[in-house]
C-alpha cells in the first residue's frame, strides 16, 4: 500500500474527512483531501445561499469536522450555518496556524489549515453553547450602549461648560438624581436659580446655597440646543438598555429552566450597595438559580461580574480539565522553559475580556481588609503592583472555577492568612 506524503514526512493523519477554510470578507476558500473528489478546492461567495451550497457540498463528500481561523467577525456566519448542518467546527487562533511554508495566498492558507487539523495539530479556541452565547451577545451589547451612553453624559457636561454652568463641580455624577433633574429643567426653559437649586435631592451633600451660585450662567441658545441634543440621546441608550436587560432576563429565566432548583436557600449578600451600571433586575437569584451557587461570596466579584463572568465562559467548566488550564486560556503567567533553564515568564498579551474584568477585581480587592486584599498588598510590596495584579486576578480565577465546576462554596479565611494557603484549599 502506498503511503501518503504525509506518513513519509512522519506526519500521520489522525482524521481523515477534514476540510480547511480560509475566511474572507466577500469569499471563503474551502480546500479538502485531494482522494476525496477532483476538486479539492473550490471558492464560495460570503452569500447565505453561497454558504449553504458549502455545507451541502462538505457532507456529501462525508467531511465531519472543519477547521477554520477566527477573522474578524466574518467567521460567524460561517461557524454557525456549518454547525447547524451537524459538521464539528474547529475555530482555530491565527496565532497557532500563521506559519504557512512558501508564498502566501488564500488558497495556501485553506490548504494548510486542512493538513495542521487533519493531523490534528489545531487547537480549537473555546466557543459557548447556543444560549450562552446569545446572553453574552446581550450583555456586549448593553456594554456597548453604555459607552455611548458615557459619550453623550460628556457632551452633556461640555454643553454646561459653554454656559459656564458649574454643575459636575457640586454633584457627584451630573447623571444622578439631582444633575438630571436639573438638565431637563434647563432644557424645558427654566432659568431661575432658585427653582433650578431647590431641586437638589437630599442625599446631595452640596448645599443649596453652593448649588445656586453653580447655576448661574450665560445661556446661550446654541449651547443651550446642544445640551438638548445630547440629553436626547442620552435618553435614546437608556431606553437601549432596558430592552437588552429584558432580553438578558429572559435568557437568564431560558437558561435557568433547564437545571435542577437548588434545595438551599440564597445565602444573604455580603454589600447591599448598588454597583454603578448595576441591572435592574435581581441578578443575583436568576444566577443562584442557575450555577447554583452564589459567586458573589468570592470578594472581588459582584451580581455584575459574576454575571459577566458566566455570559463569557458558560456554565460547564468541564471544558478546562483543571484549574491551571482555565488559567493558562486567560493568559496566566507561564513559563518557556529551554534546557532546564526558564527563558521567560512574562504574561501574553491578550484580548480576553475575562482577563480584563478579572484585573479590574484584583485592583478593587487590593483595598479590602480580606485575605486576597492583603495577599494583593504583600505582593504589591515585593514585586510591584502590575505582577500583584496579575497574582491576585489568577487566584480570583481559581476560586470561580472550583466554585463554578465543583460548587465549592468560598469563606475568608481573613487577612491574617497565609500567602499560598488561598490557593491549596482551593
Amino acid at each position: 500500500m502506498k503511503k501518503s506524503s504525509s506518513e513519509r514526512r512522519g506526519l500521520p493523519v489522525i482524521h481523515d474527512r477534514v476540510a480547511g477554510i480560509y475566511i474572507g470578507s466577500r469569499f471563503h476558500v474551502v480546500a479538502v483531501p485531494a482522494d476525496l473528489t477532483d476538486v479539492p478546492v473550490r471558492t464560495f461567495q460570503a452569500f447565505t445561499a453561497d454558504l449553504e451550497q458549502m455545507a451541502d457540498w462538505l457532507v456529501d463528500l462525508g467531511v465531519t469536522t472543519v477547521a477554520m481561523e477566527s477573522t474578524g467577525v466574518y467567521w460567524i456566519p460561517v461557524y454557525e450555518i456549518l454547525e447547524s448542518y451537524g459538521l464539528h467546527v474547529v475555530l482555530a487562533n491565527a496565532r497557532d496556524a500563521r506559519a504557512v511554508p512558501g508564498r502566501k495566498t488564500d488558497i495556501n492558507d485553506a490548504q494548510w489549515n486542512q493538513r495542521l487539523h487533519a493531523c490534528g495539530l489545531l487547537r480549537a479556541s473555546f466557543h459557548p453553547d447556543r444560549e450562552i452565547a446569545a446572553l453574552r451577545s446581550y450583555l456586549r451589547l448593553r456594554e456597548r450602549h453604555l459607552d455611548y451612553a458615557a459619550a453623550h453624559t460628556q457632551h452633556m457636561q461640555k454643553a454646561l461648560i459653554h454656559m459656564n454652568l458649574q454643575l459636575h463641580h457640586v454633584v457627584s455624577d451630573v447623571t444622578g438624581v439631582t444633575g438630571m433633574r436639573i438638565i431637563r429643567a434647563i432644557v424645558a426653559g427654566e432659568r431661575d436659580v432658585g427653582r433650578l437649586a431647590a431641586m437638589r435631592d437630599t442625599r446631595c451633600k452640596s448645599s443649596v446655597e453652593i448649588i445656586r451660585s453653580a447655576l448661574v450662567g450665560n445661556y446661550q441658545p446654541e449651547h443651550v440646543f446642544a445640551l438638548e441634543q445630547a440629553l436626547a440621546m442620552y435618553d435614546a441608550y437608556q431606553v437601549q438598555l432596558d430592552v437588552c436587560e429584558q432580553q438578558i432576563a429572559q435568557s437568564l429565566m431560558r437558561l435557568s429552566q433547564q437545571k435542577p432548583t437548588s434545595s438551599e436557600p440564597l445565602p444573604k449578600p455580603r454589600h447591599r450597595t448598588r454597583q454603578p451600571n448595576a441591572l435592574n433586575l435581581d441578578v443575583r437569584t436568576l444566577l443562584y438559580q442557575l450555577v447554583g451557587v452564589d459567586l458573589t461570596q468570592i470578594h472581588g466579584i459582584g451580581p455584575y461580574l459574576a454575571l459577566r463572568l458566566v455570559a463569557e465562559c458558560g456554565t460547564d467548566l468541564s471544558r478546562w480539565r483543571t484549574a491551571h488550564h482555565f488559567t493558562f486560556w486567560l493568559t496566566a503567567p507561564g513559563c518557556l522553559i529551554s534546557g532546564g533553564k526558564v527563558l521567560s515568564a512574562h504574561t501574553r498579551k491578550t484580548k480576553n475580556r475575562v482577563t480584563a474584568h478579572l484585573r479590574l477585581a484584583a485592583v478593587t480587592i487590593g483595598k479590602t481588609n480580606t485575605a486576597l486584599g492583603a495577599f494583593y498588598r504583600r505582593l504589591s510590596a515585593r514585586v510591584g503592583k502590575a505582577k500583584a495584579v496579575t497574582a491576585t486576578a489568577r487566584k480570583i480565577a481559581i476560586l470561580f472555577y472550583n466554585a463554578m465546576r465543583f460548587g465549592m462554596a468560598y469563606q475568608d479565611p481573613g487577612p491574617l492568612t497565609m500567602n499560598k494557603s488561598i490557593g491549596r484549599e482551593w
